[in-house]
């Protein structure tokens, strides 16, 4: 079971790798097997096609475990910058997110939504969560909010080409007073 586990880790790192890199069209069954080591034959009877070798990769990503049940509203909006951040970073990169934004690749675009769809869920119930506790305003649309931090870091990193130190907790205190009820 541990080597079935490590080979799929192995799958999945070599398929983001790839498309951090060089985008979707890089991902493909042969790239991820070269750069894995991982034979051709091993990735086909985990995932039948490139479409499922990407959502795979990919749901890992996009569903991080969340803040935990003692966090406070300031501990659950750091999270969820901190987790809008590690989607793009350590998951589709700017290459792929490029590619999304201008359907470069189809494919790619329908299994990153499909993803995105139930990540907004996760980050959504976070939202909830605070709300319900009443430390976050309940007429903040989780949306909007979720948009505004994804949004704030691709415009800090398009404007300079990296995110400067502090930037999350800069962007926090931003949002902070914004969101939290007694605000």
């Amino acid at each position: 079971m541990a080597s079935r586990h490590r080979v799929e880790e192995g799958i999945a790192d070599s398929t983001l790798h790839l498309l951090r890199a060089g985008g979707p069209r890089a991902v493909t069954v042969e790239a991820v097997a070269a750069h894995s080591g991982i034979a051709k034959t091993t990735i086909y009877r985990r995932h039948p096609n490139r479409r499922d070798m990407l959502s795979s990769a990919l749901s890992a990503v996009a569903s991080p475990e969340p803040p935990g049940s003692g966090a406070d509203a300031a501990d659950q909006l750091r999270w969820l910058i901190d987790h809008a951040v590690e989607t793009i970073d350590s998951g589709i990169g700017f290459g792929g997110l490029a590619a999304m934004l201008t359907d470069d690749d189809p494919e790619f675009t329908a299994v990153f939504r499909a993803i995105l769809t139930g990540q907004r869920a996760e980050l959504s119930a976070v939202i909830d969560s605070a709300k319900a506790s009443g430390s976050m305003r309940a007429d903040i649309d989780n949306a909007t909010l979720i948009d505004a931090i994804v949004g704030a870091y691709i415009a800090e990193r398009a404007r300079t080409g990296q995110v400067a130190d502090g930037w999350r907790e800069r962007l926090f205190e931003l949002f902070w007073p914004a969101v939290r009820a007694d605000g």
